[in-house]
């Protein structure tokens, strides 16, 4: 299913989140949750384990919808459109990617035009499709590898693999749920770089970032949520939120926080409560 233009506006923020609870098992997971992400910006959302991150990205991407209040994404409020058509607008990186087969990097790329994990039977993709594929292999540095197979890859080009099948549907939200996951540290980099490079080839594209660490923050990262035990503490323009004493009183732990070139570092011990510098 095609979901119609006329139920996303193109004017509208690409994520809305006023008063959002969520509660499992009569447990609340989630309280109290008003965001706000315009085209064109990239956020981060950090916390601790258990904080409620994979929830809140889970209704970003239209996987779950609140207990109460009211999300709407691309101007689509959850409960009045239908999901799986939004879901067509949303590029989702998961490192967990849950893949056995070994299909080609193409391939794989391509499972992001019909939302599957394996290549659906009776079909096939135009060669206009197919071009736009290589393309993005291309443009995320895999390069002569359109058709090494799944269980050959990297943990580093499966991670850039999954960004091109993410951004292949021309999403206009893109959610990366952790997406450093098991990558070593020049892994990790390059896979950062990749994400950086989108700011300039999908300049209007918003973005949302799921992780632990400040250390796996690109530096096109623009604004940041922060989130304990279900609720925000913090969330703002980037500079503003990730300070010293912000960090601290999420982890519940004396955490200092500097930037240098644009990239984030955190270590045990608080120093100033001044913002990073």
């Amino acid at each position: 299913m095609t979901l119609q233009r006329s139920i996303i506006s193109d004017s509208a923020p690409a994520l809305e989140l006023h008063d959002v609870s969520f509660v499992r098992n009569k447990r609340p997971i989630l309280s109290d949750i008003k965001l706000t992400v315009e085209a064109g910006e990239h956020w981060a959302i950090l916390g601790p384990n258990g904080a409620g991150k994979s929830t809140l990205l889970a209704m970003c991407g239209a996987v779950s919808h609140p207990t109460s209040g009211t999300v709407r994404v691309l101007g689509a409020q959850l409960g009045r459109v239908e999901l799986q058509a939004l879901r067509t607008h949303i590029g989702h990186v998961n490192p967990r990617h849950p893949l056995t087969s070994g299909l080609s990097i193409q391939e794989v790329v391509l499972t992001g035009l019909t939302g599957t994990i394996d290549r659906p039977m009776r079909w096939g993709p135009t060669d206009a499709q197919v071009r736009s594929a290589d393309e993005l292999i291309d443009l995320l540095g895999l390069a002569g590898k359109t058709e090494s197979t799944w269980p050959t890859l990297s943990q580093g080009e499966r991670g850039r693999a999954l960004i091109a099948r993410a951004l292949i549907a021309e999403p206009q939200l893109l959610l990366l749920d952790e997406p450093s996951t098991g990558l070593d540290v020049a892994a990790r980099e390059q896979l950062l770089e990749t994400i950086d490079n989108l700011d300039s080839t999908h300049p209007h594209i918003a973005s949302i970032l799921v992780t632990h660490h400040l250390e796996e923050l690109p530096t096109s990262t623009t604004h940041a949520l922060l989130l304990s035990h279900g609720r925000i503490t913090m969330q703002g323009p980037i500079q503003q939120t990730l300070t010293t004493d912000s960090i601290s009183h999420c982890f519940e732990h004396p955490i200092s926080v500097t930037q240098h070139d644009g990239r984030w570092t955190a270590r045990a011990g608080k120093a100033a409560s001044s913002p990073a510098a």
